[in-house]
């Protein structure tokens, strides 16, 4: 089972682990200028190039609460947000772009609890393009995944960033993550755009509970549209369209990070549709052709999401390595158009359930008979399969073009600052209805 894992659902890549991908660079920023005038009182905006020369030294200035309000324009920088409460945001999200011109590693990083990133552009990082994290010493950061230097992340000394939000941030052309939210919790990553990663375009791990919501944003012509691994309870993914991925989302369970195995997730409201793009980075262990893969998830819910014209299979339930995929139900979704609609690639039921879904092929073939929501948990005479697609071989994530312009943040320039506390408060997972045809 394992190996079918491998073949079918991607894994972190070898060399390159979660916590060794955060490479928490600091920016390569003079002193501030002590002419420029410093954050102060409640909710000051710091200008950026009008009044600091650069986003890290705005940045450094700002207090709790205040704004950074940087004006279109093309920054060679990294930045780190450690403040908390702080807002970074772009006068213009097409216009302001944070580009690490393929030679620095993160476009922002944010360690500051209840900041929040908005209405910009990052781009050509060697890692991702925005980062939340709890994790603080970058001299924990380089080990391999899956080798001996490989060490997982002890969530009590690095207890987990409380508040993120990422708005009306394009990310793209970063070589793993768009939008990466790892040991953080109790955020909203939300009206977003993300293409050209080679890994995912948005990444939410290691959290539990993670009270964080991941709504309305459109992931294209990234290895994997969004991914979850060992992120479980409260996690809300919701009306997002990903289409045009190699994998549209995948939902995993393994050791290669703390607190597994993932459970209790929400996909409601989400077009998962025409995940078979050959003009994307190439997916590390060749996932291909599926529209949402959950690898040893439990308790996970995938409802009224429209899940089609992916050429492996649409929804893939299957094992990985010492967790099985147990309880999770599949309902009400219109799956039709993929190689196998839905598979569940185990030799036990274990509570797994589909109802009310709309395929034309399924694996196995009593599949929707015997597994009904409700009903004992049994055995198949053998596990679920899916058609045999060669995978094309990839772009390399510096080729995938740069999207046409996203839509900006309403009144940018002048709305006040919006902390990321209290978040996601409580999402309405029912207000999200199937999407139509032409998502």
């Amino acid at each position: 089972m394992f190996a079918l894992v491998s073949r079918l659902l991607p894994r972190r890549r070898l060399g390159l682990p979660a916590a060794a991908l955060l490479l928490l660079v600091p920016a390569c920023s003079g002193p501030a200028d002590d002419s420029a005038p410093p954050g102060h009182g409640p909710a000051a905006t710091l200008r950026v190039p009008r009044d600091f020369g650069s986003i890290q030294q705005a940045v450094d200035r700002a207090r709790p609460g205040d704004l950074v309000l940087v004006a279109p324009g093309v920054y060679r920088e990294s930045v780190t947000v450690a403040t908390p409460r702080v807002v970074l945001r772009g006068a213009d999200r097409n216009g302001t772009v944070i580009d690490g011109e393929f030679r620095r590693a993160n476009g922002v990083t944010v360690t500051g609890p209840g900041s929040a990133v908005e209405n910009l552009t990052v781009r050509n990082h060697l890692a991702n393009g925005v980062l939340f994290t709890g994790v603080t010493d970058a001299s924990r950061h380089t080990g391999g995944a899956g080798g001996a230097g490989y060490e997982r992340l002890d969530t009590k000394v690095y207890p987990p960033l409380k508040g993120f939000r990422a708005s009306y941030v394009t990310a793209h052309n970063n070589a793993l993550y768009g939008i990466y939210a790892f040991d953080a919790r109790e955020g909203i990553i939300e009206d977003s755009y993300a293409s050209g990663q080679a890994d995912s375009g948005i990444y939410v791990g290691q959290c539990r509970p993670c009270l964080t919501t991941v709504r309305r944003n459109t992931v294209e012509h990234n290895a994997v549209g969004i991914e979850v691994t060992n992120a479980s309870e409260e996690l809300y993914v919701l009306g997002n369209t990903a289409r045009h991925n190699r994998v549209g989302a995948t939902v995993n369970s393994n050791d290669l990070e703390a607190l597994a195995p993932q459970h209790r997730a929400v996909f409601t409201g989400n077009a998962f549709t025409d995940n078979n793009d050959d003009r994307s980075p190439e997916q590390a262990d060749g996932g291909y052709g599926i529209g949402i893969g959950l690898g040893g998830g439990t308790d996970n819910t995938v409802e009224r999401n429209l899940i089609s014209g992916n050429r492996r299979a649409g929804v893939l339930l299957t094992d990985a390595a010492g967790y099985p995929a147990a309880r999770n139900a599949v309902r009400d979704n219109r799956v039709s158009g993929n190689g196998t609609d839905l598979v569940l690639a185990t030799a036990a039921v274990a509570g797994n359930c589909f109802d009310a879904n709309t395929p034309d092929r399924v694996s196995p073939a009593d599949l929707t008979e015997a597994a009904r929501c409700g009903r004992p948990a049994g055995r198949w005479r053998a596990p679920g399969s899916v058609p045999a697609v060669a995978a094309p071989a990839g772009l390399s994530f510096r080729l995938v073009p740069a999207p046409p312009p996203q839509r900006s943040m309403p009144r940018a320039s002048s709305a006040p600052a919006r902390a990321a506390v209290g978040l996601p408060g409580h999402p309405e997972a029912r207000g999200y209805r199937l999407p139509p045809d032409s998502a």
